[in-house]
């Protein structure tokens, strides 16, 4: 349990310090680190903190796509099986926004369990995040588009663990009255 405890440390802080300069879209716009506890700490609490590789990559889900950190870094840094459920989970960037979108509806239910688990979590924190502090310029019908795209995200990720799909429920049903989704 202690290198599990020191592991997640240093992934949470590899994790702050990768996002150092970046911001939530939201007009808070809060340290993007916010997120990625935010997230870690829905899937602890919904695993009951037994499952660290999880948790790592709750903390590390958006390093790939978001900063400079590549594969091997994370390999080497945290072991393959993390680096492979950040891979799994992390969007090809040089595809267009509509196409990235399109296909995580399309291709979430075929992940993994951790990969299905992380996107639970991740969209439950996104959808928080949408009510508490909308980003400044997004459009109404923008605001509805990604409530609706993110529930049709995380339809083919249910039946893994009812307190992770309680919580996106909840987010879930508080967007859609915000926005009228």
């Amino acid at each position: 349990m202690t290198q599990d405890l020191v592991l997640l440390a240093r992934a949470a802080d590899y994790a702050a310090r990768q996002h150092i300069a970046q911001r939530r879209k939201g007009e808070a716009a809060e340290p993007y680190v916010n997120h990625l506890t935010e997230v870690a700490a829905l899937l602890a609490e919904a695993t009951d903190g037994t499952d660290v590789v999880l948790l790592m990559g709750g903390l590390l889900h958006d390093t790939l796509e978001d900063t400079d950190a590549t594969y091997e870094d994370l390999v080497q840094r945290f072991g393959p099986e993390v680096a492979a459920l950040v891979a799994e989970v992390t969007d090809d960037k040089s595809l267009r926004k509509d196409e990235r979108k399109r296909l995580q509806v399309e291709k979430t239910g075929s992940k993994s369990r951790r990969a299905k688990l992380l996107k639970i979590a991740d969209k439950t924190s996104n959808l928080r995040s949408l009510v508490r502090s909308p980003p400044s310029g997004w459009a109404e019908d923008r605001l509805r588009d990604y409530v609706v795209w993110a529930e049709a995200v995380v339809r083919s990720c249910r039946g893994l663990n009812a307190v992770l799909e309680a919580g996106f429920d909840a987010a879930y049903d508080e967007a859609r009255q915000r926005f009228g989704a």
